[in-house]
């Protein structure tokens, strides 16, 4: 009997693994991508002065940067409450993550509104200007994902998974949202640099 209760541990504990090194494929796959994005960028821009920007980012901006930041804050104070036990903090933390990625997602989308009215379209004689929905656009892709991973987490918790089960899962959500924290502000940072 032990030694199923054994195999049954060290089987959970491969898969996990698994799982674990699919989020960090992924996590760099992710990373490939918006730096090639970015090296497209560069020598686009590169190719003469009326290449650029040429417009001011939204104020909006700023904001959802402050928002994602606080909601990896949450976050990973949903993910110590997991570790520890308290379910309820743990509850709570991971809706008000929730709520902060979607307030996240409504002002990114505000901030298209705001670029619009500025003239500035996704398909225009400048690619620079539409490299900034290329940006924000497949980031927000990636928020949905985190925003469903985050749900995923929470359903859990919901249903009382076990406590294992429980915190493995939060530990995959945390990395996956710190990781779309940093891609975010290192977006937002390189179009700023490029305005």
């Amino acid at each position: 009997m032990g030694n199923i209760a054994m195999n049954l541990e060290e089987e959970i504990q491969q898969t996990r693994k698994a799982k674990k090194f699919n989020l960090w494929l992924g996590i760099i796959g992710m990373f490939m991508m918006f730096a090639a994005l970015s090296s497209g960028f560069i020598v686009y821009t590169a190719s003469g002065v009326d290449k650029g920007i040429k417009t001011i980012l939204p104020q909006a901006f700023i904001y959802s940067t402050l928002t994602i930041v606080l909601s990896s804050i949450t976050l990973h104070l949903a993910y110590s409450a997991a570790k520890l036990g308290n379910i309820g903090r743990q509850k709570l933390l991971l809706l008000v993550t929730v709520v902060l990625g979607i307030i996240f997602f409504v002002v990114q989308v505000q901030a298209w509104k705001v670029l619009t009215e500025q003239g500035v379209y996704f398909i225009n004689n400048n690619a620079s200007q539409s490299f900034i929905y290329v940006f924000t656009g497949l980031h927000l892709l990636h928020i949905v994902v985190g925003i469903l991973v985050l749900l995923r987490a929470l359903t859990g918790v919901l249903k009382g998974i076990p406590q294992g089960d429980n915190v493995f899962r939060m530990d995959l959500a945390t990395v996956f949202w710190h990781f779309l924290d940093l891609l975010w502000i290192y977006i937002y940072v390189f179009l700023l640099l490029n305005q």
